[in-house]
Formats: C-alpha cells, sequence, structure tokens
C-alpha cells in the first residue's frame, strides 16, 4: 500500500497537469477572449486553399481606401461590425461583360475531388450532387469594401471555419441573397462572419489603407434579388447584372445618379475629454412664478370698412424674472360681415334704468314713427 505522502504528491500532479490543459487546450471563451482574424489581400490564396484560383486575370485593382490617421493601419482593433444590406447598390463592382471569376473551372476543381467536394458542400450547406448548380446559380463580382466572413480552408479531409478580413477588390460569388459565397482566389466557401464580443488577433500583413473600424459585415436580404446594382470599376458608372449571370447579359444604367462612392462606415471618432466645467443649463423657474398666460399674436384680415379705432389692451401683470412664457399665434380675423353693423350699445346713465336718448342717429335707420331702435320697453313688451 503505498504511503499517505506519495499519495497525495500524485494528486497534486494530476490536478497541476489538468490545470495546463485547461489553460492551454481548446480555444478561448468568453467575453474577454481573443480570436484569430486573417487578413487576406486580393489574391493571397490564404491558409490551406480548397482548390487553385479561379479568379480571372483582369481583375481590377482594390478602390482607394482612406488611410488611418498619420498612415498607420490598425490590425489589432476590433473590426466594427457595421452590417450592409446584400442588396446595397455600389457594394459590389465589376467589369462590364466580364466575370471576375471562372465558375466552370471552380466546378472542374471540385468535381475531380469527392473529398474536397463533399466538405465543400457541407461548408456551403448544400448537397455534394448539387455543387455544380449552386456554383451556377453565384454571380461574379469583386468587393468593394474590406468585408468579415467567414472563410473555410481545406484540412485533413474536412473544411475548417476561420474569421477573416477580405480586401477590397476581391473576387467573389454572391448569391442570390446578396451574400458572397465563394472566395475565387482559394475556392473558400464563405458565409456570414460569426459573431465574437472579445478581442482580436489580427493574422497577416494589413494592406495600404486598411482600417478596421471601416470593415462591413454583408447582411442577407430576406428576399431573393433579381438582378445587382454594381459599379463598373473602369468608368465609375452604374451596371445591371442578372444573379447567376457571368455578366453577359449586363445593362447599363445611366439613368441612377447615385454617387457610385463604396458604402464605407464613417471612421470612428475618439470620444470628446470631459469638460470640468458644468454645461450650461437654463435656470430653473422660480417658485414663485405663476401659471404661464399665453400671449397671443394675431394676424388682422385688412379691413374692409373705416371702423372706430378700439382702446388698446391692457399689458400682462409683469412676472418675476426667469418665469416661462406661452406664446399662441391665432389664424387672421375673418373680414367682418357685408351687411351694415350694429349700433354700438350706449352706456347706461347715471339716474333711472333707461338708456339716454342718443345724441346721433346712425344713418339708414327707418323712419317710421312706430320704429324703435332700442327695442320694446319692458313695460311695452308685457301690454
Amino acid at each position: 500500500m503505498p504511503s499517505t505522502p506519495r499519495t497525495i504528491a500524485a494528486a497534486a500532479a494530476v490536478l497541476s497537469f489538468g490545470a495546463f490543459a485547461a489553460g492551454c487546450g481548446g480555444g478561448a471563451s468568453g467575453a474577454d477572449s481573443r480570436q484569430d482574424l486573417d487578413l487576406q489581400p486580393i489574391a493571397a490564396p490564404g491558409p490551406d486553399p480548397f482548390t487553385r484560383s479561379t479568379a480571372e486575370s483582369a481583375a481590377t485593382p482594390a478602390p482607394a481606401t482612406p488611410s488611418a490617421p498619420g498612415g498607420t493601419a490598425q490590425p489589432s482593433a476590433v473590426p466594427a461590425a457595421r452590417p450592409v444590406s446584400g442588396s446595397t447598390p455600389g457594394l459590389y463592382g465589376g467589369t462590364q461583360s466580364v466575370a471576375s471569376c471562372d465558375v466552370e473551372k471552380q466546378i472542374r476543381f471540385l468535381s475531380g475531388d469527392r473529398a474536397k467536394n463533399r466538405a465543400f458542400a457541407g461548408a456551403a450547406g448544400v448537397e455534394p450532387g448539387s455543387v455544380p448548380s449552386f456554383l451556377r446559380g453565384l454571380t461574379p463580382v469583386v468587393l468593394r469594401v474590406d468585408t468579415r466572413v467567414t472563410n473555410h480552408g481545406f484540412r485533413a479531409g474536412a473544411a475548417t471555419g476561420f474569421q477573416s478580413v477580405l480586401q477590397a477588390g476581391t473576387a467573389v460569388l454572391v448569391d442570390d441573397h446578396g451574400a458572397p459565397r465563394v472566395r475565387c482566389a482559394c475556392g473558400n466557401p464563405l458565409k456570414p462572419p460569426g459573431a465574437h464580443q472579445g478581442g482580436w488577433n489580427a493574422k497577416g500583413k494589413p494592406w495600404p489603407g486598411y482600417r478596421a473600424d471601416r470593415v462591413v459585415v454583408v447582411r442577407p436580404t430576406t428576399v431573393v434579388i433579381d438582378n445587382l446594382i454594381i459599379v463598373n470599376v473602369v468608368n465609375n458608372t452604374w451596371i445591371e447584372r442578372p444573379t447567376g449571370d457571368d455578366g453577359r447579359h449586363d445593362r447599363r444604367r445611366p439613368d441612377i445618379h447615385i454617387d457610385p462612392e463604396p458604402p464605407v462606415p464613417a471612421p470612428v471618432s475618439p470620444p470628446a475629454s470631459p469638460s470640468t466645467s458644468p454645461p450650461a443649463t437654463s435656470p430653473a423657474p422660480s417658485p414663485d412664478c405663476p401659471s404661464p398666460a399665453p400671449t397671443v399674436t394675431v394676424t388682422p384680415s385688412p379691413p374692409s370698412a373705416p371702423s372706430t379705432p378700439s382702446a388698446p389692451a391692457s399689458e400682462p401683470a409683469p412676472s418675476p424674472s426667469g418665469c416661462p412664457r406661452a406664446t399662441v399665434t391665432a389664424p387672421p380675423l375673418s373680414p367682418p360681415p357685408s351687411s351694415p353693423s350694429s349700433p354700438p350699445v350706449p352706456e347706461p346713465s347715471s339716474s333711472g334704468d333707461m338708456p339716454a336718448p342718443p345724441t346721433d342717429v346712425p344713418s339708414g335707420v327707418p323712419s317710421s314713427p312706430d320704429y324703435d331702435i332700442y327695442g320694446p320697453s319692458p313695460e311695452t313688451e308685457n301690454v
């Protein structure tokens, strides 16, 4: 029977090895983990390519991309996960009547290797026998913005997924939802990028103009796209390319007047330094303030006839300093009716309840002796 100290030492060794394996084996997870991110230039095959390149030699160069401040790249920064719809005009480009990828060559490469064809189908989400029709249904274009995707290499007979950023100008095949599905420089199947909340370990040399905060993520559309509106990178004009077409049925669109600049996210500005002085705010109303009485502004209509000037309106009582006021703008007054106006009601006399007779009789009053401009008196009303 082994001694107790030896047993304790053996148990401690097992625990120590387990802790080492937990720290070094497998992939890190959680919000504080870091994930590898492959930066892949236009023509670089990348790790473990599925096939040889099927990109056409006439592939267009990448469009100019604004560089980081001071001309330095930011390979270790977290790429901005700004989604851009796959149907966005100008997200992709190409040359009129020219395909950026040779789809039939891609089909021949995969058909000649069953293991690769099976792995490609599994990563693309199709049946192995449907790979040719799947590829023929894609549209060859070039990226116009640095784009993050889930890439797939081929290793040990299986597809291996990894996160990567493809440089603007990369030839890709996109589906009828506007999403990149194949990278033509290596034949790798592509999918939308995976969610990741932690940091990134950028692998590879960043290209001139690369900025992590200007990388986009393509969001597939929920409806099928029949045509892609792309930019002719030769002359910066608009082209309509049917999905699944190799460019033979491209149609010029001179009627589109959108700026053909790539949909690049705006650079992230550093947060403003906090100010030591408190922000300027309006003083709070005094507790002695009365409820604000609205000040009505009326736009008078032009008078149709001269009228008797009225007494000026009295000014509202002044409020304590800093009290709020309310202002209401009323609509213009309606013009007075064209019929003769009623005579003014006379002021009651100081003696008696009866009004004093007028000094001037208004014009237009009937001269009948039975007519009384004041109406019947209380006494005659009951007779």
